[in-house]
C-alpha cells in the first residue's frame, strides 16, 4: 500500500511520527471524529482487497497524523478495531468499523490514497476530510456499467486467443461472458448468495462449449471448445482476493488469511459445481463434452499475439474493476511484461509454477514503478498484470479428468492450478517487498527517511501609533 511503515520505491509517502496537526486529546467528540476517519479509510482500503498489514498501516497513519499516535489496531476479515492511548488520566477511547461489502473499485481506491497523501501533506482539518471521503465513497462509478460488462467480455476474448484459439473461439468467449455478467447482476440484485452466482457462472460458461463441440463435426468447424470454458473459469477467478489471502498468510495474519482462503476456495468451488453439473447434463442427453488435450498451450510460439492478448487481459480486467484512464496504459504494460517472462522462463525449462512465480514477482517489482507514474495504487497494476496467468485452464483439465474417473489426471492437473495461484500471489507479494525495502529513492539513503515539513509563521507586525 502506498503508506508502508518501510519506505517504498514506487509509493513513498511521509510517515507520520509526530502529528502534523495535533488534536486535544480530552475532546472526546474531536478524538472519535478522528478514529472513524480511521476506521473508513480502512474500510475501503480492506474491501479493495489489500492485505492486513498494508490496511492497519494505513489506518496508523491516519491516527497518528493528527495526533492519536500510541494506537492498537485489530484488523480481520470483515472489521476493523481500533483503541486510542490518551495517557494516564484520560480513558482509552475506541470504535469499530464492519466491512459490509467487497468491491473491486480501482478508483476510489486510487481516491482515497491521494486522500491519504493530501491529508499529510496538506494538514486537512478531520470535517474537511471526512467530507471528502463521504464524497468518494459516495461517487458513482466513473463508467457505466455496460462498459464494464464490455470489459469482461474482452478479457476473456483476449485469454481464449492468449490459449491459443481463433476468432471463433474468441467471439464465443466474448458473448458468453457478457451473459456471465449480466446474468449474476441481476441474481446479486435479488441477494443470491456468490457461491451459487458461480455456480451459475460456470454452468453459462460450459454450456457454449457443448453446443460448440457438438456442432464442430456437422459444420465441419475445426476448433477447441474447451478454451471457451477455461476463459470463462479465469474472468470468474480474477475477481476473488487471491492476493491479498496469500499475501495476509505470509506477513503474519493467519486468520484473515484463512477467511480469504476459504472464500476463494468456496467461490472456486461454486465456478467447478457449476461446469462439473453442465458436462454431466450433457452426458445425458447425449451431447458432446468438449474434450481435453493435455498438451502446453503457452508455450514460445506466437510470441507477438500472446504478448498483445496478455496486455489486452490485463487492461480489460483494470477497465472492468473501474480502473482510471490513467492506470489503464500501465496495466497493459504490466500484463504483457508477465506474459514475456513466463514464456522465457518456461521455455528455459522451468515448470508453469515456477514460471508464474518469477512472472509474478517482476509484475510485482514493475507495476510499483509503473503505477508511481500513473498515480495509482501499485495494486491495480499488480492484480490486472497476473490476471492472463491465472490458471483457468487447468481448473477444466482436472475437473473433465476426475468426472471420466482419471483421478490421478485430475488431481495433478488441481493441485497444478493451486499451485500456480499460489505462486502468483506469492511473487507479486515478494516484487512489492522488494519495491519497499531494495530500491529505496535517493533522498532516502542520504538521509534515512523524509524529513517533516517546516511550516515558518510571520509574525504580524504592529501598526505604529
Amino acid at each position: 500500500m502506498l503508506v508502508a511503515d518501510r519506505q517504498a520505491t514506487a509509493d513513498t509517502i511521509v510517515t507520520a511520527p509526530t502529528p502534523l496537526q495535533p488534536i486535544d486529546l480530552t475532546d472526546d467528540a474531536r478524538v472519535a471524529e478522528v478514529l472513524d476517519l480511521a476506521v473508513r479509510v480502512g474500510e475501503v482500503v480492506l474491501a479493495s482487497g489489500t492485505g492486513v498489514v498494508d490496511t492497519t498501516t494505513t489506518v496508523r497513519f491516519i491516527a497518528a497524523t493528527y495526533g492519536l499516535s500510541r494506537c492498537s489496531i485489530d484488523v480481520t476479515y470483515d472489521a476493523i478495531r481500533i483503541w486510542a492511548d490518551r495517557g494516564a488520566a484520560l480513558p482509552p477511547a475506541s470504535t469499530m468499523r464492519i466491512v459490509h461489502y467487497r468491491a473491486l473499485d480501482f478508483t476510489r481506491l486510487a481516491a482515497v490514497d491521494r486522500l491519504t497523501r493530501r491529508i499529510r501533506h496538506e494538514v486537512v482539518p478531520p470535517v474537511q476530510a471526512r467530507a471528502a471521503l463521504d464524497a468518494i465513497t459516495s461517487a458513482p462509478h466513473p463508467y457505466h456499467r455496460w462498459t464494464a460488462t464490455a470489459a469482461w467480455s474482452l478479457m476473456a476474448a483476449a485469454i481464449a486467443a492468449l490459449l491459443g484459439g481463433g476468432a471463433l473461439v474468441a467471439a464465443v468467449s466474448f458473448a458468453t461472458t457478457a451473459a456471465i455478467d449480466r446474468t449474476n447482476r441481476v441474481l446479486n440484485r435479488y441477494g443470491l448468495p456468490f457461491f451459487f452466482q458461480h455456480m451459475v457462472g460456470g454452468a453459462i460458461a460450459a454450456i457454449p462449449a457443448i453446443v460448440l463441440a457438438s456442432l464442430a463435426a456437422r459444420l465441419r468447424i475445426d476448433v477447441d471448445p474447451t478454451l471457451i470454458i477455461a476463459a470463462g473459469i479465469t474472468v470468474l477467478l480474477s475477481g476473488l482476493q487471491l492476493v491479498g489471502s496469500v499475501q495476509d498468510a505470509i506477513t503474519g495474519a493467519p486468520i484473515t488469511a484463512t477467511a480469504r482462503m476459504l472464500e476463494v476456495m468456496m467461490m472456486t468451488g461454486g465456478i467447478i459445481a457449476g461446469i462439473a453439473l453442465t458436462l454431466r447434463i450433457a452426458d445425458l442427453v447425449d451431447a458432446t463434452v468438449p474434450p481435453v488435450y493435455l498438451t502446453s498451450t503457452r508455450d514460445i510460439t506466437d510470441l507477438p499475439v500472446k504478448i498483445a492478448a496478455g496486455a489486452v487481459a490485463a487492461l480489460a480486467f483494470a477497465l472492468a474493476c473501474y480502473a482510471e484512464r490513467r492506470a489503464l496504459a500501465a496495466a497493459a504494460g504490466s500484463g504483457a511484461a508477465g506474459i514475456i517472462c513466463f514464456m522465457l522462463i518456461q521455455e528455459a525449462g522451468f515448470g508453469p509454477v515456477i514460471s508464474s512465480g518469477v512472472a509474478a514477482t517482476l509484475v510485482g517489482l514493475a507495476g510499483g514503478l509503473m503505477a508511481r507514474r500513473a498515480l495509482t495504487p501499485p495494486l491495480v497494476v499488480a492484480v490486472a498484470g497476473i490476471t492472463p496467468l491465472l490458471p483457468g485452464l487447468k481448473v477444466y483439465r482436472g475437473l473433465y479428468a476426475l468426472l471420466n474417473d482419471e483421478l490421478l489426471i485430475g488431481g495433478n492437473q488441481l493441485l497444478a492450478a493451486v499451485g500456480i495461484g499460489c505462486a502468483l500471489a506469492a511473487g507479486v507479494t515478494l516484487g512489492e517487498w522488494c519495491d519497499r525495502t531494495v530500491r529505496r529513492p535517493r533522498i532516502l539513503r542520504r538521509f534515512g527517511s523524509l524529513r517533516r515539513p517546516i511550516v515558518r509563521r510571520r509574525r504580524r507586525s504592529t501598526p505604529a501609533h
